[in-house]
């Protein structure tokens, strides 16, 4: 099983390399991209794939409260198990760092099936956008 169940595809985001063709990734960077991409769109913004995404976009102006930390973490798990097969969500959580209100940071933990390989990704959500 290994690389070819971890599979390859274009780098996120797209960029050309210096033969002019495409970059591509490869095993554990394809899924670390893949869970970025997953958190980065929002849900609806794909016209052929309404559901494709993550619904934490809907939580932008809501307070930073222990409620919504609970719901963006599980909007986060939700999409993660839906959208990438390769992995296991070990852990999800939202933190604000100590200078900021209105940005999250989430950590996910996850676990590649392939190799049993432990990773961790911190993506930034920003609550009111704009104001950092």
């Amino acid at each position: 099983m290994g690389e070819a169940f971890l599979g390859q595809g274009w780098t996120f985001p797209v960029r050309v390399n210096a033969r002019g063709g495409l970059d591509w990734s490869s095993g554990a960077a394809s899924i670390r991209e893949a869970v970025w991409l997953i958190l980065a769109t929002p849900k609806r913004s794909r016209i052929m794939q309404p559901t494709f995404g993550c619904g934490i976009h809907d939580y932008v102006f809501a307070p930073n409260n222990p409620g919504t930390r609970a719901a963006i973490m599980d909007e986060v798990r939700q999409a993660l198990v839906r959208w990438e097969p390769r992995i296991d969500v070990l852990r999800v959580t939202a933190a604000s760092p100590p200078d900021t209100s209105n940005t999250l940071m989430l950590s996910v933990d996850y676990r590649v099936r392939a190799n049993n390989a432990a990773q961790n990704i911190v993506y930034p959500f920003y609550l009111l956008e704009g104001l950092e």
